[in-house]
């Protein structure tokens, strides 16, 4: 994370535009608040990626919140169909509109969290292989330019978490999309926080799915059990194996089985900003006293004499 925050930091005098491509499932959660405060000086493209997987009408909305900001436009793609893929070279000119041609070559930064889709829109982009590419977090290793025509650069950069998420919300949303290496998270707290929200805004989706009634009126523990015993999930006793339940799940949302999902809303996700701040600038507080009697106790603290000291020490 520093090497590639790093990178950017240098690359981004020489940029015109950023483009920070963002998993339509979670727009809000997948924007990278490090990222914003890196190129907030630069034109930017915010791409809502997986857009197939997505709820078309959320989608929408995000797409209005987006381009309703100064210097930012939005768009919705594919990454993998061609056509709406080339929109972004559009875009990007629309955004810096004396940049072209080979005196004065665009070039642009594009960035994300993990597995967000970066090196597939590159290689469509491309039109050949020019970036790994794999249904995992990680991939991309290192800075890596890419000549998409002869006054078109795009330089692709790691995707990178940001040190510390202060929205809880957002951790689960990135943990069941694949930003987060398994080995990060707990599989069955991130199902159950899913069906939780499932439950209230797709419940319709999930009765579908796994052949259930009155989704809405149960728990997401009693959801999960009843998904492991539809699928089979089940050790000694009958009784259900939930983490192959929750690993079920998760699998399913990700591969978009119970339909086209978003897991915010624009104003979800400033609510959820607002409170995980709050509740950031209280620990902050509460560390900052810890530290000041810490410091408080450690002057009251007599020093021993050392050697060759003469007379006591000052009170």
């Amino acid at each position: 994370m520093h090497l590639t925050r790093k990178a950017i930091a240098e690359r981004i005098k020489d940029i015109d535009v950023v483009i920070e491509l963002l998993d339509a499932r979670l727009p809000g959660s997948s924007a990278n608040p490090m990222l914003a405060e890196m190129t907030a000086a630069k034109p930017r493209l915010m791409v809502l990626n997986k857009q197939d997987l997505a709820d078309p009408v959320r989608t929408e909305e995000w797409l209005a919140h987006y381009n309703a900001m100064p210097g930012v436009r939005a768009i919705a793609l594919d990454a993998s169909v061609a056509t709406p893929a080339r929109a972004l070279v559009t875009a990007c000119h629309a955004l810096a509109p004396n940049r072209g041609g080979m005196a004065k070559p665009m070039r642009v930064l594009i960035c994300g969290i993990p597995n967000v889709g970066k090196s597939t829109l590159i290689n469509t982009l491309k039109g050949k292989r020019a970036a790994k590419t794999g249904d995992e977090a990680g991939v991309t290793k290192l800075e890596q330019r890419i000549t998409i025509a002869d006054d078109f650069y795009l330089y692709d950069t790691p995707g990178v978490l940001w040190p510390r998420i202060i929205v809880a919300k957002s951790g689960y949303n990135l943990a069941a999309s694949g930003a987060i290496g398994r080995n990060a998270f707990n599989e069955e707290e991130v199902a159950l926080e899913l069906l939780d929200y499932l439950r209230q805004h797709y419940a319709h989706a999930v009765e579908t799915r796994y052949k259930l009634q009155a989704v809405e009126v149960q728990t997401d523990e009693q959801l999960l059990d009843a998904i492991g015993r539809k699928r089979g999930a089940l050790q000694g006793g009958a009784k259900v194996n939930l983490q192959k339940a929750a690993e079920i799940v998760i699998h399913e949302f990700r591969a978009a089985s119970m339909g086209r999902i978003t897991l915010e809303t624009p104003g979800e996700f400033a609510q959820w900003l607002a409170q995980g701040q709050k509740l950031d600038a209280e620990r902050q507080v509460k560390k900052d006293a810890i530290e000041h009697a810490r410091l408080v106790r450690l002057k009251k603290i007599p020093r021993p004499a050392k050697d060759g000291d003469r007379g006591d020490a000052p009170s």
